[in-house]
C-alpha cells in the first residue's frame, strides 16, 4: 500500500493510478450536476466550514466527486470504504493526491481504501476515517452503519470498563471489531466517548444501517442525531427501485 512522501494521511493502493481517476471523476463531474451546482453556487461561501466529516462509503468516483463538492464546501474530510471489495483503486488515489496535487506530493483528503481488504484491514481503515489528530468528526456519513457502530460500541466498553472475549461460535469479522476496541480500550480508554461526545449527528442511506439506527434509538443507546436518507423520497423512489436495475446492467 502506498504511505510514502504523504503531507497528509492515508493509505490507498498506488497514487501512480491519480491521473487516470482524475480523468474518470472529471467525467462523473458531467454526470453528477446537482453536486457541482452546488460547488457553483455555494463555494466561496464555505458553509461547511468547521464541519469534520467521516465518511464510510463505497470508494468509487462518484464518491471521490462528493468528496471533493464537500471540501469545496468547507469541510475537512476523512474517509473509508463500507466494502472490503468496492473501492475503486483510481478513484482513491485521486482523492488522495487532490485537483493540485501530484503523487509525490499529494495535497487531498486522506483516503483508507483499496480493493480487495482483509477484515482486519476494512476496520483499521474504519478506525483511522474516525481518527483526527485533535479528536474525532463532527458529523459520520455513514453506509450500512459500520462507523457508527463502532463508535457505541466503543463507548458501549470504555463504560464497561472491558470489551468481552468472543466466543468461538462468533463470525469471524465480530472478532475482529472486538479485538480492535479491546486495543483501543487499552490505548486511550475515553477515546470513544470523547469522540461520540463531538458528534452533532450521522446520516445514514441504507435500510440495513438504518435498521440498526432505529433498535439503537429504541433502546435507548443512540448516542446522537441521525437522519434517514434510505427513506427520502429521491433515495427510495428512485435509487432503491432503478438504481440496483442500472447496477445490474453495468455488472
Amino acid at each position: 500500500m502506498s504511505v510514502d512522501h504523504r503531507s497528509i494521511d492515508y493509505k490507498v493502493a498506488d497514487l501512480s493510478l491519480a491521473e487516470y481517476g482524475r480523468n474518470e471523476i472529471r467525467l462523473a463531474e458531467h454526470e453528477m450536476p446537482g453536486l457541482m451546482a452546488m460547488r457553483a453556487e455555494f463555494g466561496s461561501a464555505k458553509p461547511l466550514s468547521g464541519a469534520r466529516i467521516t465518511g464510510s462509503l463505497h470508494m468509487t468516483v462518484q464518491t471521490a466527486v462528493l468528496i471533493e463538492t464537500l471540501v469545496a464546501l468547507g469541510a475537512q474530510v476523512r474517509w473509508a470504504s463500507c466494502n472490503i471489495f468496492s473501492t475503486q483503486d483510481h478513484a482513491a488515489a485521486a482523492v488522495v493526491v487532490g485537483p493540485a496535487g501530484t503523487p509525490a506530493e499529494p495535497a487531498g483528503v486522506p483516503v483508507f481504501a483499496w480493493k480487495g481488504e482483509s477484515l482486519e484491514e476494512y476496520w483499521w481503515c474504519t478506525e483511522q476515517a474516525l481518527t483526527w489528530a485533535d479528536g474525532g468528526p463532527n458529523m459520520i456519513l455513514d453506509d450500512g452503519g459500520d462507523a457508527t457502530m463502532l463508535v457505541h460500541k466503543g463507548v458501549e466498553h470504555e463504560k464497561a470498563g472491558a470489551v468481552p472475549s468472543a466466543d468461538d461460535n462468533d463470525p469471524d469479522e465480530w472478532k475482529v471489531v472486538l479485538g480492535r476496541l479491546a486495543g483501543s480500550l487499552a490505548e486511550n480508554p475515553g477515546r470513544w466517548t470523547g469522540v461520540a461526545g463531538g458528534i452533532r449527528g450521522v446520516t445514514e442511506e441504507t435500510t440495513t444501517g438504518v435498521h440498526r439506527l432505529y433498535e439503537m434509538q429504541r433502546d435507548g443507546d443512540l448516542l446522537f442525531p441521525a437522519i434517514n436518507v434510505n427513506d427520502a423520497v429521491t433515495k427510495s423512489k428512485f435509487d432503491n427501485k432503478y438504481g440496483c436495475r442500472h447496477s445490474l446492467i453495468d455488472g
